[in-house]
């Protein structure tokens, strides 16, 4: 006669958070092996059966600055702080390329990898963070046109160069708390995709990458200054370009405004979350 088992096998339930700021942290960690499969493969697709490859990662920020340089800087003579304005822009473009590829990226991210939320469970979180990670490739090939630029200028900088990798991952923060958004909401809302190259035009223009913050009116200041990449451009600029005061006022003001987005994206992407397999 067959024995009966009375062995006791664990069941694990998987259910959605009930707190909206609950964000598993530390399931994030356990998945980290995931989030650099993602990324891994988002390269290769990236570059694979592509005719310049990584060049053109460094031809776009290069082309966009010759030609703000020729209508901004020397035609309408936008004021450049006393800096050649070529590396004036391109500083402030190199981050900029980086975020806007980044949310175009995360915002249609949970979209794009339909089949995989649909058929495996793995923190959602995952898919936006690596689609920001990836364009780092990006930001490193365009970062060393730059420094050729400032040796090229003979600028030399300071000690807040030393504060590059605070400066980028508060980038990487920024596009990660606006991919919240977009994503989550790119999942309900399909036409989301189709606005964010749009809103990616206007923030370029609501940024100061063509032009220093010092001529925004001072009654408008503040309301300026809640744009996160005020505080990503001005700092990039005093890293880079020795400037020896930088705007520390509006720098603050930006990163309490991401703080605020960051956490209010988060909770919106976890209320969200809960419905991404059966919408998507």
């Amino acid at each position: 006669m067959d024995r009966i088992s009375t062995e006791i096998v664990p069941i694990t339930k998987i259910r959605p958070s009930r707190g909206l700021t609950t964000l598993h942290l530390g399931e994030l960690w356990e998945y980290r092996e995931l989030i650099y499969f993602l990324v891994w493969r988002d390269i290769k697709v990236r570059y694979k059966q592509t005719a310049i490859g990584a060049a053109w990662v460094i031809l776009q920020p290069l082309v966009t600055m010759l030609i703000f340089t020729i209508i901004f800087g020397l035609l309408i003579r936008v004021p450049s702080e006393g800096l050649p304005y070529s590396v004036f822009v391109y500083t402030a473009l190199v981050p900029w390329s980086y975020f806007s590829e980044a949310i175009s990226r995360g915002g249609v991210s949970l979209v794009a990898n339909t089949n995989l939320i649909s058929k495996v469970y793995f923190p959602r979180l995952v898919i936006p963070i690596s689609a920001v990670v990836t364009p780092v490739i990006d930001f490193v090939l365009s970062f060393f046109i730059l420094l050729g630029l400032i040796t090229w200028f003979n600028i030399k900088p300071t000690w807040a160069i030393a504060t590059l990798p605070i400066l980028l991952l508060f980038t990487m923060v920024t596009a990660l708390a606006v991919s919240f958004w977009f994503s989550a909401a790119n999942v309900r809302y399909r036409d989301v995709s189709y606005t964010i190259p749009f809103l990616i035009q206007v923030w370029m223009f609501a940024s100061p990458i063509v032009y220093p913050i010092s001529i925004i009116p001072g009654k408008w200041r503040l309301l300026y200054s809640l744009n996160p990449l005020v505080g990503v451009v001005e700092g990039f600029r005093w890293a880079l370009l020795g400037k020896q005061s930088p705007n520390f006022w509006a720098m603050g003001i930006s990163a309490a405004s991401l703080i605020v987005i960051l956490l209010a994206g988060a909770t919106y992407f976890k209320k969200m979350e809960r419905s991404f397999a059966d919408v998507i």
